[in-house]
């Protein structure tokens, strides 16, 4: 079972959108058969039977053993993936996109680059997995609270000259071998209740 599962094909998206097939995906933690999860989930063995042959047709399950008792089959599937993340590319030309938007200091230009970061990752880690490859990424996440919005304003204008500088100090245009790598930086006010430094 993988941690994270990126989801771009939009019958896939649909599918775990709905509340039984996420309730059954939730619940497939560890392996279990149709007739165990008809009492978690409150519903008949042959509905659950019907979405988990849903989600294994689009491989959100996997079966892992089969057993027999008397005449018949169980069949034990689980959950290819700990979660799931539905990609802008599921929704095709109406996604969020940066490119869409003139003002980058808006949540709106925000959110559109937080959807193509899951867009590009996903896809590019989807492809290192299938080589059997890693794929090289670095997140840096903390909070900080300042004092006043000038301390903002001046720590923003700090890290936009720390950033520039490091660009320029690495960013090498002529070398034919070089891979380029996007960075993103981005601040909003914290949700109550996030600690600093978390």
């Amino acid at each position: 079972m993988r941690d994270l599962h990126v989801i771009e094909a939009p019958q896939t998206a649909a599918l775990v959108m709905d509340p039984i097939k996420a309730r059954l995906l939730a619940a497939l933690s560890a392996p279990a058969s149709a007739a165990s999860l008809a009492g978690k989930v409150g519903l008949a063995r042959q509905k659950v039977n019907y979405h988990l042959r849903a989600l294994e047709e689009h491989g959100l399950v996997e079966p892992v053993e089969e057993r027999q008792w008397g005449g018949l089959t169980e069949r034990l599937v689980v959950a290819t993936a700990a979660s799931y993340v539905v990609s802008p590319a599921a929704l095709g030309c109406i996604g969020a996109d940066p490119a869409r938007s003139n003002d980058r200091l808006s949540a709106s230009y925000l959110i559109a680059l937080a959807a193509r970061i899951v867009s590009e990752v996903g896809r590019l880690w989807r492809t290192a997995r299938t080589g059997n490859k890693r794929l090289a990424t670095l997140s840096i996440d903390t909070v900080i609270r300042f004092k006043s919005p000038a301390e903002r304003a001046a720590f923003t204008e700090d890290l936009t000259n720390a950033v520039a500088a490091l660009a320029a100090r690495y960013h090498d245009e002529r070398t034919s071998g070089g891979r380029p790598h996007r960075l993103v930086v981005a601040a909003y006010p914290a949700p109550a209740g996030t600690k600093p430094g978390g």
